[in-house]
Order: C-alpha cells, then sequence, then structure tokens
C-alpha cells in the first residue's frame, strides 16, 4: 500500500510530466506554424509581386506558385530536426508516412478516391435544380469529346488525381501528419479541427487575394472569399482528418486532396457556362453550391471523428 505522501508525490510528478508535455508540444507546434506560413508566403508573395493575377495566363509563374504546397511537408521535416522529436515512420507521433491494408483500411484508399466525385455530382446537381437553364446537353461539345465518352472524364481526373498526389502529399504531410496530431492532443479533436481548417484557410490567404480558386469579381473581395475559403479547409479538412486517423497515414488524404483539386464530375461538364455568368456573375456563388454536399460530409466525419477514442 502507498503512503499519501507517495500518492502526492506521484500525482505531482504526473501533473509535472504532463504540464511539461504540453508546453513541449505547444512549442512545436508553433514552430510549425511559423515555419509552414513563413515558407510557404515566400513563395506566394513572390508570386504577387510579379503583378498578375491568378488567372492561368502564366503557367510557369503559377507553377512556381504550386511550389507552396510542398511548404508544409518541409516545416513538418525542419520541425522534427530542430525539436529533435525523431522521423518515426508509423504509430503514436510518427509522420504517418507508412501504408497499410490490414484491417480493412483499403476502404480509406477507397473513400479518398470515390467521395469526391459523389459530392461534385451532388453539388452540380443541385445547382441544376435551382437553375435549371444553366443545363446544357450539349456541353460536352466544349471538351472537344463524343457524348459516350462522357463517363471517362471524372474517372480521368481521379486517376490524374491519384498520379499527382505527391504534390497534395506536400500539404497533407503537414496538416494532417503534424498540425492535426498536436491540436487534437493540445485541445481535443472538436475545437482542433475547427482551428485547424481555419489556419488552413488563412494559409490560402495570399493566393485568394488573387483570383485563386474564386476569381475577383464577387462581393466583399477579397475577405468573402477569403472566409468561404476557411469555410471549405474545415468542412474538406474534417473528413481529410477523419481518414488519417482511421488509416494511419497521410497517404489517403493526399489522394482525396488531389482527387478533389482534379474536380471529377459528369454534370459539370454540362453546364452552359454563358448561362452560368449571367445568373451568378461570379465563380464564387457557384462554387456555393458545391460546397453543401462538402459540408453534409464535414458533419458526418465530425460525428464520426469525435466518436474515436484518442490515441
Amino acid at each position: 500500500m502507498k503512503t499519501e505522501n507517495e500518492k502526492t508525490l506521484e500525482y505531482q510528478t504526473n501533473t509535472e510530466d504532463k504540464e511539461w508535455s504540453r508546453k513541449t508540444e505547444t512549442k512545436r507546434l508553433v514552430l510549425y506554424l511559423v515555419l509552414a506560413f513563413a515558407l510557404t508566403w515566400i513563395i506566394f508573395f513572390a508570386f504577387i509581386l510579379t503583378g498578375h493575377q491568378w488567372d492561368g495566363s502564366h503557367p510557369n509563374l503559377e507553377s512556381f506558385a504550386g511550389l507552396g504546397m510542398l511548404a508544409p511537408l518541409l516545416a513538418h521535416v525542419l520541425t522534427r530536426m530542430i525539436t529533435k522529436e525523431g522521423f518515426a515512420m508509423t504509430g503514436k507521433d510518427s509522420m504517418m508516412l507508412g501504408i497499410s491494408f490490414k484491417n480493412k483500411k483499403w476502404i480509406y484508399f477507397l473513400f479518398a478516391m470515390i467521395v469526391p466525385w459523389i459530392y461534385f455530382e451532388l453539388g452540380h446537381a443541385l445547382k441544376f435544380l435551382f437553375y435549371p437553364e444553366m443545363f446544357d446537353p450539349e456541353g460536352y461539345k466544349q471538351l472537344g469529346i463524343s457524348k459516350n465518352m462522357v463517363i471517362f472524364v471524372p474517372i480521368i481526373s481521379i486517376l490524374q488525381g491519384m498520379i499527382v498526389s505527391f504534390a497534395a502529399f506536400g500539404e497533407e504531410g503537414g496538416w494532417r501528419g503534424y498540425m492535426m496530431p498536436k491540436l487534437m492532443k493540445l485541445m481535443g479533436t472538436k475545437k482542433a479541427v475547427l482551428i485547424g481548417g481555419i489556419i488552413w484557410g488563412l494559409w490560402h490567404a495570399p493566393l485568394t487575394c488573387v483570383g485563386h480558386n474564386f476569381g475577383t469579381d464577387y462581393p466583399g473581395f477579397p475577405y468573402v472569399g477569403i472566409l468561404i475559403m476557411c469555410i471549405n479547409c474545415t468542412t474538406l479538412g474534417i473528413a481529410l482528418t477523419y481518414i488519417t486517423v482511421k488509416s494511419g497515414s497521410v497517404w489517403p488524404a493526399a489522394i482525396m486532396h488531389a482527387v478533389n483539386n482534379a474536380n471529377p464530375s459528369i454534370f459539370g461538364i454540362f453546364t452552359n457556362f454563358e448561362k452560368a455568368d449571367e445568373i451568378m456573375g461570379s465563380s464564387i456563388l457557384m462554387y456555393l453550391f458545391l460546397e453543401i454536399p462538402m459540408l453534409i460530409l464535414g458533419i458526418i466525419c465530425f460525428v464520426l471523428l469525435c466518436k474515436e477514442k484518442p490515441q
């Protein structure tokens, strides 16, 4: 039997250990965020200082700005080097770079490939439900393909997303591989996914200010765009965090992120963009229709994620 003094000493020791661990994790997280934002924004602002907007007219510059996607992973590696945290590939407090298909974990890779297709189709269907005049039954002709080839367009987008997932891995290796585990450990799942989404959204702010994602011709530019980007990053980020936690790997999140960026959709092919411009006036309003199914997905994943036992 332990004496009262021994119990008190053990309690104090455990409390001090937890407090030391919390301070250490907080310092690591702050260092990571400083590095992630600094490294990325140096690249983003180099793009902005050229005086160009994100309009597709300067693909070389846009490819340069795309290097910013690799900065979160680089910040992850640098943080572990500076703090001597170690570079475990799998397990607790690891970089979560391993891939395992045991215990039906392959389901999360399938989820990553298929679910973006589903929510994009639902978003476009919702758009046509409210504005049927935006539907063009011969919209596929603008892609220079036959009607029989339409089904292959989203499949190609998914395959393309998987192939270029190494670029999205640059983000996911940082956000889901380092930031989210730290946030969840420090403040719990509910707060972490909300704050993590806002951080990720604000990280995009420089490019949002030059027209990335939404253009520049919408009311409240660029503040409304930054706000919607934060909402988007929160809803998508919840789903990405969920499949990362369940699979124990950042690779499903990297694949889902890349497929999401490829915008797989059949309904989207049949959009009359001239009508869309007349009705909505800016791309940001059309984007809101696509956000609704993603928001529902985020809520579902949020509920499931909150039921997960802490590791």
